[in-house]
């Protein structure tokens, strides 16, 4: 798995929905204040043990300030909130060509049920998490709050 983690003032995502023949139409699915947006991808060999790690790890991240400007409490202790989208785009390879290639994301059914279980392993640990639609085509609005930007990677042993 491989996640961008980063500290927000305030973030949101939308879902396009298209109609054939009209315009685009935008339609907000979740919105945070202060708090973390991840960018999550979910690649070939990747598992529920390795998203509970994650969702531990990044539940514990001291990333906030404290009163004395140290980056020192973690996302509960911030009364932070998560919005957490699903991003195969993570796991694009452009080593060959101009075009990525995508071979080593997981597959949609795959990817979708292992974001789902990411997703309830946060939610265990008592942060409220906002989602986007796995899947759709989104806008996400955000605020960098430092910035903070964090890659957080796993693999599974071979």
């Amino acid at each position: 798995m491989r996640i961008v983690l980063q500290r927000v003032s305030r973030a949101s995502v939308s879902v396009k929905h298209h109609t054939p023949g009209q315009t685009a139409k935008r339609v907000e699915k979740a919105r945070i204040d202060r708090g973390l947006l991840l960018l999550v991808g979910i690649g070939h060999g990747d598992t529920p043990e390795i998203a509970a790690r994650l969702a531990e790890k990044i539940c514990g991240l001291r990333v906030f300030s404290d009163a004395q400007g140290k980056m020192n409490l973690d996302i509960a202790q911030a009364s932070g909130d998560i919005l957490a989208v699903s991003q195969f785009t993570l796991f694009a390879d452009t080593s060959r060509g101009r075009r990525p290639s995508f071979i080593d994301a997981a597959k949609p059914e795959d990817a979708m049920r292992l974001y789902e279980h990411f997703v309830s392993c946060l939610r265990a640990r008592g942060v409220h998490v906002g989602t986007g639609e796995f899947g759709a085509d989104m806008d996400i609005e955000l605020c960098n709050d430092g910035p903070v930007t964090i890659l957080l990677e796993e693999k599974s042993e071979p």
